[in-house]
Order: structure tokens, then sequence, then C-alpha cells
């Protein structure tokens, strides 16, 4: 599995990776302050080394990809944090969103789809915008099936933690 994992980031090195709103924000949670990913109720599923996994992920890709749906949802997410936390996370949210290329679909088009009442418009979005372009990391097992039987390439986080996986 190791292995699969490695071929198919080498595949997307340059296409770049789509990261999901969780994913996303334990990155800018993490930038804050590592411990602090565990006890915020938003990332409380994820560890230190998991940030410092992701971050060594996301160095191996040339572009990292999210769509304003995901943007928003983490914008919101972040803002739960308490003081002085959350300033620093939006500040460090902002200078990260400058290294983000943000790909547009519009929300009529993603309202229009079948899945639009399994998933909503955050999840439509990742299924229009990644389809043989770019790789999705996510932790999300629904969406990953679904994207998977769509035959997209997406990896699920939790199964690269379980493997202590290193890039």
């Amino acid at each position: 599995m190791i292995e699969d994992i490695k071929n198919i980031f080498a595949r997307y090195q340059q296409a770049g990776i789509l990261v999901d709103t969780n994913i996303l924000l334990l990155y800018v949670v993490g930038l804050v302050n590592k411990q602090r990913i565990s006890a915020f109720k938003r990332t409380k599923q994820f560890t230190s080394e998991d940030f410092d996994l992701l971050a060594q992920i996301l160095k191996s890709f040339q572009k990292v990809i999210a769509t304003p749906s995901i943007l928003t949802e983490v914008n919101s997410l972040a803002n739960q944090l308490g003081e002085p936390e959350r300033s620093k996370c939006l500040q460090l949210f902002g200078q990260t969103i400058i290294q983000i290329e943000e790909v547009y679909q519009p929300s009529h088009q993603l309202a229009q789809l079948q899945e639009f009442q399994k998933f909503g418009l955050t999840d439509c979005s990742i299924l229009e915008v990644s389809q043989g372009s770019y790789l999705v990391l996510t932790d999300d097992f629904r969406l990953a099936a679904t994207l998977q039987r769509r035959k997209i390439d997406v990896i699920n986080f939790n199964h690269i933690r379980v493997l202590n996986w290193k890039n």
C-alpha cells in the first residue's frame, strides 16, 4: 500500500493535490500551535504527528488546490478558536491562501448535480473540480468512496496515518 501511495503522489506531483476542509484546517491549526490540534474540537481527531506528516506531504506537490467552499469552511471553523490563537490562525490562514491555487466551480452548477442532496456544496465542488485534474486528500470516507467509484484518484488521510508513512 505504501508503494501505491508513493506512486499516486509521484503521478500528481506537478498537477497538484486538492485538500479537503478537515485536512486544511489541521494544517492551519498546526501552523499556529501543534499542541492545540488535539485540544481543538474541530481537529481533536488528529495529532501533532499528523500535522508533521501533512506538512511533509504538501511540500512534495508543486500546487495545493482548494475550492472557495473549502476555504470558507476552514475560515468558519478557525473562527471557533479562542484568542489569541484565533487571530494568529487567521493571519497564517491568509498567508496559506496566497500559496493555494483556488479553483472555482459555480454553485448553481453544483446544485444541479445528482450528488448535491447527498453531499452538499463543498463535497460536490471537490467531485467536479478534481475530475481528471488533481489528487484529492480527504479524511471523509464517504467522499473518498464516491471519488473512487468515479475513478478519481483519492487518498484517505486516515489510511496514511495508520501506516506511519514517511514520504
